[in-house]
């Protein structure tokens, strides 16, 4: 009894073909603009870049208030900001300082480059007491 080989049919093998291509397709178009794709790779290393900066400007935030709390521990006086601090409460000044008066209205400082002079804008403020 002969037996008849069927042949497969040509377009089966163009439509597996055919998918398997677009699959392919997908699967490039995915790498290339996806979620984790080339293209969404750079915009994510930009954004890292700017969440390093702001950390390190954040952590530089909280050294200066690690820094100023440690000076206030009692263990860890610093002499110069005691001495500082206590000359400008009772308002002494050492011979060897330099001091330099400030407008309490303006905060800028007293300088004696404008017409009248740093004496008289000095005894008015100080006549006139403070606000």
């Amino acid at each position: 009894m002969p037996t008849r080989l069927k042949r497969p049919a040509f377009w089966r093998h163009v439509a597996v073909a055919l998918g398997l291509v677009a699959f392919q397709g997908y699967l490039g178009y995915s790498v290339v603009t996806g979620q984790f794709g080339i293209e969404s790779q750079d915009a994510l290393e930009v954004e890292i870049d700017q969440l390093n900066a702001k950390s390190g400007a954040l952590q530089a935030e909280i050294d200066s208030y690690r820094h100023r709390i440690d000076l206030f521990q009692t263990t860890r006086l610093d002499p110069d900001l005691v001495s500082e601090r206590a000359r400008a409460l009772l308002s002494m000044a050492q011979a060897d300082d330099i001091v330099v008066m400030v407008d309490p209205n303006s905060g800028k400082p007293l300088s004696g480059s404008s017409s009248t002079s740093t004496t008289d804008k000095l005894s008015g403020i100080i006549e006139g007491g403070i606000d």
